[in-house]
């Protein structure tokens, strides 16, 4: 039975916001893939067990391009994939794997993966991402709760030994901030671009 993605990139690139549970199905698998060879494009740092990757980019984009229910669902397939052992988490000499990742530095980050792209998925289906500015705020928001999580989790609850708040910011904060508004700010003109090559600028309203 099809199911209504109204208002999503994906169901304007498909010509339609009918699709099959096919079409989601693949969409949930595709953007959990591309979370997972992201995670692979990363960058230790000496000063912080965080590595930089392009992770949150993808979480974001794709988030909006599927919408909250279908970008959320591929977050959490990811995660699931990492908890069952497969190789989808950022490579690190230092960082445990599999299940353990989640309970490390970096898992604040993990986890807040499935709500960030609910987020911008939500604030996109609402017409957030047909103008470059509105899809800059849609995922500034899912940003800041990539930050948040990740730097919460880093500071208070992060193993084996919690940083605190302060140094949670200096490890897990202060130096990917600019980089990751430069990827907002890059990753933000895509959708936009895709509306308008579609030629469906308005947002259609959600259904109750």
């Amino acid at each position: 039975m099809a199911q209504t993605e109204v208002g999503t990139v994906l169901g304007a690139v498909s010509g339609h916001a009918e699709m099959s549970r096919a079409i989601r199905v693949a969409a949930v698998v595709f953007l959990a893939l591309l979370t997972a060879i992201a995670a692979q494009v990363a960058v230790p740092l000496p000063f912080t067990p965080v590595p930089l990757t392009l992770q949150p980019m993808v979480v974001l984009l794709g988030g909006a391009a599927l919408g909250s229910r279908l970008g959320m669902s591929s977050q959490l397939l990811y995660l699931c994939a990492g908890i069952a052992g497969l190789p989808v988490f950022a490579p690190s000499a230092v960082l445990p794997a599999g299940v353990f990742r989640l309970l490390g530095p970096t898992g604040g980050y993990l986890l807040s993966y499935p709500l960030a792209a609910f987020l911008t998925g939500w604030l996109a289906e609402r017409g957030f991402d047909r103008r470059y500015s509105a899809s800059v705020l849609a995922m500034s928001g899912g940003l800041a709760i990539i930050f948040t999580f990740g730097v919460t989790w880093l500071a208070l609850f992060a193993r084996p030994t919690p940083l605190g708040f302060e140094a949670a910011l200096l490890a897990g904060f202060y130096a990917f901030l600019p980089v990751d508004i430069y990827k907002v700010l890059v990753a933000a003109a895509i959708l936009p671009t895709v509306w308008r090559v579609t030629g469906r600028r308005n947002p259609e309203p959600r259904n109750p």
